[in-house]
């Protein structure tokens, strides 16, 4: 990789832990709102039952965190070692980063699904592409 250090596959992984931590650090400070103001008592998170709309929708935003980004990650690292973290799956996987905190922001705020279903869409077409350009990599080692 031309220019590269060899190390860019990783920066949009670190990107996205990024975003997981934000979402952390909101769920917190939603979840201490809900209690200061009294809509909710801080036992009710110990299992998270009764969860106040307000930092549900964070809490489930979290969970996506953990679905498709797992198979995210496992394809930047796979890049990585086949030597297939060229510019086109560098691109890719901004791209599938921006959309993330993209759909997380629209989840956290409106949650409008007329918004965030289409952006959820695209990362999946996006990391497809990812997956696709893999295969498509170990299949034709030298193009």
């Amino acid at each position: 990789m031309t220019g590269m250090t060899g190390y860019e596959m990783f920066w949009p992984i670190i990107a996205h832990a990024a975003l997981v931590y934000i979402l952390y650090m909101l769920l917190g400070l939603r979840r201490q709102k809900m209690v200061k103001a009294g809509k909710v008592k801080s036992s009710a998170f110990r299992e998270n039952r009764d969860e106040p709309a307000e930092s549900l929708v964070v809490r489930n935003n979290l969970a996506n965190q953990y679905e498709l980004p797992v198979l995210f990650y496992a394809c930047c690292i796979l890049l990585y070692m086949t030597e297939a973290d060229n510019l086109i799956a560098l691109v890719l996987a901004w791209i599938f980063v921006a959309l993330r905190y993209a759909h997380a922001y629209v989840h956290v705020t409106s949650n409008d699904l007329r918004y965030r279903s289409p952006l959820f869409a695209a990362g999946y077409v996006v990391l497809g592409a990812m997956w696709a350009w893999l295969a498509v990599w170990m299949i034709f080692p030298n193009g």
